[in-house]
């Protein structure tokens, strides 16, 4: 092999280990910032990335008002990004089930949200919520609302496992940069989820 094919082979195993571990990483509901360090650093990543990895699974890091009253109906678990879809997904939730059921919201972060000492992310995501939650609440029954941390999938799945809800809401995700780096929460949602997913099309408005 010539100096330069063995150059570009290096780079290629190189950028590729780097590339394929800091997806890797970021799947598991790591921050998408570790990518472009995982494509400089990449073999020499790994090992980082394994112990990044290594978090104690999702759990939720904030929360609204738990002594919300409780319901007679359906508990329905919203995800929540402030997307459109997350949008349709909160209004399809509400139609079919707000009348007499309790609607509990909740927004994924990454696991370095809840570890940075200042909480910011953390903070902004619940703000966003508890204004989401004061528009869309009545004043017998106010809506529920948490921030969970983890990925997104396999945190909104063992939440509702947590709640006993009855059902799981999210938006339905295009082909966009967020589903390739992220993968697609409905699709892990269908596959895993221990409840019902209410799956809802934005362009379609399909439910």
């Amino acid at each position: 092999m010539d100096t330069v094919a063995f150059r570009v082979a290096f780079l290629v195993v190189w950028f590729g280990t780097g590339a394929i571990t800091g997806l890797w990483l970021a799947r598991r509901g790591h921050d998408l910032r570790w990518i472009p360090i995982a494509l400089v650093l990449g073999p020499i990543f790994v090992p980082i990335a394994l112990e990044r990895a290594d978090r104690g699974g999702p759990r939720r890091v904030s929360t609204g008002d738990d002594d919300a009253a409780p319901s007679v109906g359906p508990r329905v678990l919203v995800g929540w990004d402030g997307s459109a879809q997350a949008a349709a997904a909160l209004d399809a939730a509400q139609r079919l089930f707000g009348g007499d059921g309790e609607l509990v919201l909740a927004e994924v972060v990454p696991y370095e949200a809840a570890e940075d000492p200042q909480q910011a992310v953390v903070a902004t995501a619940d703000a966003e919520l508890n204004a989401v939650a004061a528009k869309i609440g009545r004043p017998d029954r106010p809506p529920r609302h948490e921030v969970l941390v983890g990925a997104a999938g396999e945190a909104l799945a063992h939440r509702a496992q947590q709640l006993e809800a009855d059902v799981i809401a999210v938006g339905r995700r295009g082909r966009g940069v967020s589903r390739l780096l992220l993968g697609s929460v409905s699709s892990y949602l269908l596959e895993h989820s221990p409840v019902p997913v209410l799956i809802v099309d934005p362009a379609h408005m399909r439910v």
